[in-house]
Formats: C-alpha cells, sequence, structure tokens
C-alpha cells in the first residue's frame, strides 16, 4: 500500500497511444509503460488530462487501466488510474475497476462541466473513494474544474478521507505557491510541474505527474534527486535548460492550440523515448512530424542531454 513516505517523485502521466484509425494501440502504449519502469519511475499514472480521460469510452478506459497495471506490476512499479468523470456514477465506476484489477491509487478531480458548492464536492469524493474501497487518493486540482480549494477545504477533506495522500496541484490552485505548497505538505503529498520544483522545493513538495520523466528519464530523476537532498546549487544549475525547454515550447508552439497531450507526446517523440502515435484524439490538435523535428533540432542546439538517456550534469 502507498503511503506519504512512498508516493513521491516524478510519476510518468503517459499519453494513450492511438492507431491512425483511433483505436487504441496496446502494444505501443505498453512498451511505453514498461520503458518508464525500466528507467527507474517512481510509479505510471494513466488516466489524467495527457491520457486524455476525457476522450474515451468506458471500455477503452477500462483496456487502458488493466495494461497501465499489468504492465507495471510486471516490472514492480506501482499504477495510479485516473477516474474523472463529469458525474459521480461515472467516477465510481472508474474507481471501482481500478480496485477491481489491483491499481495502487486513484485520481480523481472535481466534476467540472458545473459549478459544485463544497457539499457537494465532499460528497463526491467521499463516494469515489468508497467505490474504490479506500484506495489511496490522489486529488487533481487545477482551474478547468471552475471551483479551487482553500487549506481548510483540503483539510476538511483529509479528515473524512485519511487514504487522501495526494493532491496535484496546477497553476492557479493552493499547492502551486511557496506558502500553499508548504502548509498542505503537513498533511498531503504536494505534486507538481517539474518547472516549479526549483521554487517549491525548499516548501515541501513531493513530486510531480510528470512529462519531462518520459521525455528524458535520468535528465528528470537526476533534478528530482537534487530536490530531494535538498542540493539547491545542483537544482539551479540543472532547472536552467529545463526553464529554457519550457521558454520554447510557450514561444514556438504557444498559439498551436495545442493541448497537455499534444505536447507531452511532441516531448517524448522528439527526445526518441516515447514511441507513441503523435496524434491526439479530435477535435483536438495533434502535433505534425515537422513539430517533432523542430523540438528534436532545439534539444541537440540546446538541450543536447535530452537526447541522450544518461545522467546529466
Amino acid at each position: 500500500m502507498l503511503s506519504r513516505e512512498t508516493f513521491r517523485g516524478p510519476w510518468a502521466g503517459l499519453p494513450v497511444a492511438w492507431t491512425n484509425d483511433d483505436q487504441f494501440d496496446e502494444a505501443t502504449y505498453r512498451e511505453d509503460v514498461a520503458s518508464c519502469c525500466q528507467a527507474g519511475v517512481p510509479g505510471v499514472y494513466s488516466g489524467g488530462t495527457t491520457g486524455e480521460f476525457y476522450a474515451m469510452e468506458f471500455d477503452e478506459f477500462q483496456a487502458i487501466a488493466r495494461a497501465t497495471v499489468e504492465e507495471c506490476h510486471a516490472h514492480g512499479t506501482p499504477a495510479m488510474i485516473g477516474v474523472s468523470s463529469t458525474y459521480t456514477r461515472g467516477a465510481q465506476r472508474r474507481a471501482a475497476f481500478a480496485a477491481e484489477i489491483g491499481a495502487d491509487a486513484i485520481q480523481v478531480t472535481i466534476p467540472f462541466w458545473m459549478e459544485l458548492a463544497f457539499a457537494d464536492i465532499e460528497s463526491f469524493f467521499r463516494d469515489v473513494s468508497s467505490a474504490a474501497g479506500g484506495l489511496p487518493l490522489s486529488v487533481y486540482e487545477t482551474t478547468r474544474c471552475k471551483v479551487t480549494l482553500s487549506l481548510g477545504q483540503h483539510q476538511a477533506l483529509h479528515e473524512q478521507l485519511p487514504n487522501y495522500l495526494m493532491v496535484k496541484s496546477n497553476a492557479g490552485t493552493i499547492g502551486s505557491t511557496p506558502e500553499g505548497c508548504e502548509a498542505l505538505s503537513q498533511f498531503v503529498n504536494v505534486f507538481t510541474g517539474e518547472g516549479s520544483w526549483q521554487k517549491l522545493g525548499p516548501h515541501g513538495v513531493a513530486g510531480g505527474c510528470s512529462s519531462m520523466v518520459y521525455w528524458n528519464p535520468d535528465v528528470c530523476l537526476s533534478l528530482w534527486q537534487a530536490v530531494e537532498a535538498v542540493d539547491w546549487n545542483t537544482v539551479n544549475r540543472q532547472a536552467e535548460p529545463v526553464a529554457r525547454l519550457f521558454d520554447f515550447l510557450h514561444a514556438e508552439f504557444g498559439t498551436s492550440g495545442y493541448t497537455d497531450t499534444a505536447f507531452d507526446r511532441l516531448g517524448g517523440l522528439a527526445s526518441g523515448f516515447l514511441k507513441t502515435s503523435m496524434k491526439s484524439r479530435g477535435p483536438y490538435r495533434s502535433v505534425s512530424a515537422e513539430d517533432v523535428e523542430k523540438l528534436r533540432s532545439w534539444y541537440a542546439a540546446e538541450f543536447p542531454a535530452m537526447l541522450e538517456f544518461g545522467p546529466t550534469e
């Protein structure tokens, strides 16, 4: 069973491989999961925004979740399954299936189509947690849900659900600030994007649902090890090219209309670590071979360690 001591580090939030005719490419997806496990990632995560939970049917969710758990456990790696849905029953069905196939944790966001009062949010999380049999729970907090939680509301959830172990804090939520991260870290693990580890490392950040860990595992894991070692000189040095990478992506592709999954495919395909498809499910835009080559050229000129699967200095 995952605990706050073990539910840490950069977990790989993988995109799903789709075939040209928009079917689940299970063989390629399993290969990507296995590659992450073999690279030593602390855990693998499916069913988030990059995993396009919002763009799949329940039977597809089942196939993807099962492939994730089976491949992870074959390599001794924990697996977290995102079970988000726009309604309680939908999230409960996914949570119950995740528990049935042996997932090590579930992650769920606040239903996002209509704004909810906190009493309804509390009820939702209780019902989903119960459906999963009390598996370790991660709250995926994002402003896309129309509401964000206060420190007191996070505390209230944790008091009702001691299995609430981790919050994925995105921009605009309390955990993305130094003060909020430090306060939340007193009772849950705070996961944030790799680009904020330098800022939040001294304030208790515990890891991330990461894309960069499958752009290049060694680069990302090395940065995380420096955070864990409280070696701020190394963190600052290693974070500098990471910041330039994100600046380049924003400048070059920020107006492209790409969503999270497109960017994350782009980063992993350009480095050569991922074998997934360029395709995102419609109506969301897919990256092109030209985009991949453009980022690969930038890696080669500005951040060559991203093209090598060895430790970065």
